[in-house]
């Protein structure tokens, strides 16, 4: 074929792929965005319920059955959650089932309205994925535009829930492996995002709830002393992502031991209540927003830490859903609080750099949360962000909350081929 022929046809499929993704991707952008709006205002909600009636953690074992039941009867095939996204765009095999939506949602929900220590995006990604996967059958390359949609619905969901579509866009294309990125994807995703988050604000207007606001206060500038001190920071959170993901891993093969699944939530959550109003720690159950704001403003004890790291991995490990991210949030904000004083940094800065970089260690996906802090603190955290993400995103080693990312180029040594396709959880049992 000659050249001219050859860039004929290229940009014939260019375009064929603008005026098929683009409005696919906008209809993405709706759902997701429709989803995690709804979710919110519901998750709202039931955590201001809780907080006026802290006696409905007494609940939390019924509540956990219940949830455990439902996957056990009708979605033993979606209960893999995130996990599930990941695979399907890496080996499509199935439609995933609607019902993944519903599913999710109540759960989530079930689990904050009676005290779980859980997160969000899982919820949101969740939902983004399935509803996008339902429009698969438009696309006529199945299985490579069946990929493009699912990450698609991975970054509306992210963006919806959080308010930050460049994170959102580059989270969809980073989470699937180590060190490498689909760029293929990366223009539907943006816009999957960038529709998402503006149907999220708009809803959101209508409904009344809006995205929590953080400020680090002024940024100093950078400086070599400045800089080794961010990347000193940027190992301990990278080992506190770490501890993170192996501490979930291992609770969750250890309630695993319990056969009969909606029992392992009775036993977790009768635990749970026991040790929150016994000792009065209901700061360290839900998102703990509050708690994150307190890291920005004020010093903080450094048990916050520990103590939420046990507390959600306790709660993921029972089965409990929701998801990881914003109590890697709140220990990376509340260790960041701490650490300040001994490395001479302004806490919100300090603060700031934990709340991404903790994440970016636990999730492998340095350059979505280095978004993520420009889109929620400004772009002066910049240089401080990429450091800190990095650093983290380096010492975390070959793990993270996501068993199903796949090895991809690996962090320190090069891989072979076979072992870049190699699941994560996988290769962490060699």
């Amino acid at each position: 074929m000659s050249k001219s022929a050859y860039s004929r046809n290229y940009y014939r499929d260019v375009l064929h792929d603008i005026l098929l993704w683009l409005p696919l991707c906008v209809v993405v952008g709706v759902l997701g965005g429709a989803a995690a709006a709804v979710f919110l205002c519901s998750l709202d909600w039931v955590t201001q319920t809780r907080i006026a009636h802290p006696q409905l953690i007494w609940g939390l074992p019924v509540a956990g059955f219940v949830v455990a039941w439902l996957y056990l009867r009708f979605g033993q095939d979606v209960e893999a959650g995130n996990n599930l996204l990941i695979d399907e765009i890496h080996d499509p095999k199935a439609i995933i089932p609607l019902r993944m939506v519903p599913l999710v949602l109540f759960g989530t929900l079930a689990s904050h309205l009676f005290g779980a220590s859980v997160g969000r995006e899982g919820t949101a990604v969740q939902m983004g994925g399935a509803l996008a996967d339902q429009l698969t059958h438009l696309t006529r390359r199945k299985n490579e535009g069946r990929r493009v949609l699912l990450m698609a619905g991975i970054s509306a969901g992210f963006a919806g829930v959080f308010g930050t579509p460049l994170a959102g866009a580059v989270f969809g294309v980073e989470v699937l492996a180590l060190g490498m990125l689909r760029n293929n994807a990366i223009l539907p995703c943006l816009v999957a995002a960038l529709v998402a988050d503006g149907v999220v604000a708009m809803l959101g207007n209508l409904w009344g709830f809006h995205h929590t606001h953080y400020s680090v206060g002024a940024v100093p500038q950078l400086t070599l002393w400045l800089a080794l001190m961010v990347l000193i920071a940027g190992a301990i959170f990278g080992g506190a992502g770490k501890l993170f993901a192996d501490g979930a891993h291992w609770m969750g093969m250890q309630f695993k031991r319990i056969h009969y699944a909606p029992f392992r939530p009775v036993l977790g959550g009768s635990i749970l209540a026991i040790v929150v109003m016994t000792l009065g720690a209901e700061r360290y159950i839900g998102l703990g927003i509050p708690v994150i704001i307190d890291a920005f403003a004020q010093p903080l004890s450094w048990v916050d830490a520990p103590l939420k790291w046990l507390f959600t991995i306790f709660s993921l490990g029972a089965g409990f859903k929701g998801g990881e991210v914003t109590p890697l949030f709140f220990i990376g904000a509340t260790l960041g609080n701490a650490l300040a004083p001994l490395l001479d940094l302004p806490f919100p800065l300090l603060a700031g750099l934990g709340f991404v970089a903790v994440f970016a260690g636990a999730s492998n996906t340095p350059l979505a949360c280095t978004l993520m802090a420009i889109e929620l603190f400004g772009a002066s955290i910049a240089p401080y962000a990429l450091l800190a993400c990095a650093m983290a995103h380096l010492c975390s080693g070959h793990s993270g909350i996501y068993k199903a990312q796949r090895m991809g180029s690996g962090k320190g040594r090069a891989l072979a081929e076979s072992e870049a396709s190699t699941r994560l959880a996988d290769w962490t049992r060699r």
